[in-house]
């Protein structure tokens, strides 16, 4: 019947249906206290004042709880929060909110990652390279709800904004005339799609993540999870659990993994604000706190030890030296030089121990790990040796590590990661010193020129940044790469963590390498 209603002629007839269902209320109300009166036994003494007060306030109470769900239910498709919630938490596939065809979700460039088709009858939203961008874009489905930009965007992507009155009084009018099926807004999004898949590409079968941003404004040009699941096709079965491949689980996000020696950049910075400019003996055999541990030692030492020949050590290195090499006996000393107190002030600098919005809307919040650090014991000075060399309880997302390079690159100033073309840039914190960082990152590149990351030396890029092999007790070890570029003007700055991959310099370094060099080529890295 709605639907051959002229829009104005609804209007005021929606108007006087609200109008006779509050009067309808008001005279139930009025017969019931009549029918009480009339049959209130005489001979029975009246209530008191302390029975008729508390009877009056739950009777308003109900009243109010009356009126209150009566006005959601008549005029909720005129609010975006009512939409909003219908839409994430009724499932119910005749929910007249599911009626409504969003709007796409767009690369940076304009590449559809997620549009919404009307088949026979009902709308199915529709995601292109399924898995590829679902850690970021996410699901909407009537029966598991909303994942991801779908969830924490949802107003915009159905049309309006909860200050945009006129539009959502148009969305909610189409929503119960029936005229038209509704359609939302776009959504552009700061990613390149064409990165995206690179990285899911090289990635391949193994697990990883790979984070990519802009070091200047925090703008997420890779936000990649491998494995993920299918957007397209969600079924009760992916959340049964029990899948050791862990595809719900955003790897990029919420993964936490030793960072190996990748986490020798903050110590660096560390060193750097305390001024430090001499050299650390690095023998052979090792660095240990007590003769009650196991020493720590360079990968060159058991390299020497399965070949059936002897390393003589490094001998003195200084700190530029000792971050190209790598060396685990130069840091496990760093870290316990400064001391706990040192080393816990640098990590609320860094912002661990924490979480980071990514996206806020009154209808979701998407929230970044950093990592955990945990204060040890100020006895454990072999605990602060393993944490010194990123190993041991600390613990970081890949995301995190972006950050942390991008903040290298941007003169120490870590930029808060966005996802939302026309979001604002915003500061996260600031890591480290202007004169810090600007000694750190050249020391970054003689990594990749001289050190562990020569392998993916480019002479038509500048690639700075650190390699890492992390220890992991469930398996081989971690590959990790961090870094930035180019490395006098950095633009970008990665992370790439392969689950298992082995050596840093030989896995995950080539990734990131291939992925700078393609986004030189699309031109986000300026010549």
């Amino acid at each position: 019947m709605t639907a051959s209603l002229d829009p104005e002629v609804w209007s005021v007839l929606r108007l006087i249906l609200q109008v006779a269902f509050f009067v309808s209320v008001f005279a139930l109300l009025k017969s019931m206290y009549e029918v009480r009166e009339f049959t209130q036994l005489r001979h029975l003494a009246k209530p008191t004042g302390a029975f008729r007060v508390p009877t009056i306030l739950l009777s308003l109470l109900f009243l109010g709880l009356l009126l209150y769900q009566a006005t959601w239910q008549l005029t909720g498709v005129f609010r975006p929060e009512f939409i909003a919630f219908m839409q994430l938490h009724d499932r119910r596939e005749f929910n007249p909110a599911h009626w409504i065809e969003r709007g796409r979700i767009l690369d940076r460039r304009g590449e559809v990652l997620a549009y919404s088709e009307e088949i026979l009858g009902k709308v199915y939203r529709i995601y292109p390279d399924g898995p590829v961008f679902s850690p970021v874009v996410g699901y909407t489905q009537p029966m598991f709800g909303a994942t991801g930009m779908e969830a924490v965007a949802t107003v915009h992507l159905n049309g309006g904004t909860a200050a945009s009155l006129k539009n959502w009084s148009e969305l909610g009018r189409q929503l119960v005339v029936q005229e038209k099926r509704p359609r939302g807004q776009d959504l552009t999004l700061t990613l390149d799609a064409d990165l995206q898949r690179l990285a899911v590409e090289r990635l391949g079968e193994c697990r990883g993540a790979v984070v990519l941003l802009n070091t200047i404004d925090g703008a997420i040009r890779v936000l990649a999870s491998v494995p993920s699941y299918d957007p397209n096709q969600i079924t009760p079965a992916l959340f049964q659990g029990g899948d050791p491949a862990s595809p719900l689980l955003n790897r990029a996000t919420q993964g936490l993994y030793p960072p190996g020696s990748t986490f020798k950049i903050a110590l660096a910075s560390l060193a750097l604000e305390q001024g430090f400019a001499g050299t650390l003996d690095c023998p052979a055999d090792g660095f240990t706190t007590s003769a009650r541990y196991r020493k720590i030692r360079d990968h060159e030492y058991y390299g020497a030890r399965n070949n059936g020949t002897v390393w003589k050590g490094y001998g003195r290195l200084d700190l530029t030296r000792a971050l190209a090499k790598s060396s685990n006996v130069f840091f496990a000393q760093l870290g316990v030089r400064y001391g706990h107190d040192a080393f816990d002030a640098m990590t609320d600098r860094f912002q661990l121990n924490r979480q980071i919005r990514l996206h806020e809307s009154p209808y979701g919040v998407w929230a970044m790990r950093t990592g955990q650090a945990p204060r040890l014991d100020r006895s454990d000075r072999y605990g602060l040796a393993q944490m010194s060399i990123g190993q041991g309880r600390l613990l970081v997302t890949p995301a995190y590590m972006a950050i942390m390079a991008g903040a290298v690159a941007n003169q120490g100033l870590a930029m808060t990661p966005r996802l939302i073309e026309n979001e604002p840039p915003r500061p996260l914190a600031r890591f480290m010193s202007e004169t810090t960082a600007g000694k750190l990152a050249p020391m970054l590149r003689k990594v990749v020129t001289e050190g562990t990351g020569r392998g993916i030396d480019q002479p038509t890029l500048a690639i700075a940044g650190k390699t890492g092999t992390a220890q992991n007790p469930q398996g081989d070890s971690h590959s990790w790469f961090v870094g930035f570029a180019p490395a006098d003007r950095p633009e970008l700055a990665i992370a790439v963590l392969v689950e298992q991959g082995g050596y840093g310099s030989a896995v995950a370094a080539p990734i990131a390498r291939d992925l700078l060099l393609r986004a030189q080529a699309l031109g986000l890295i300026r010549d």
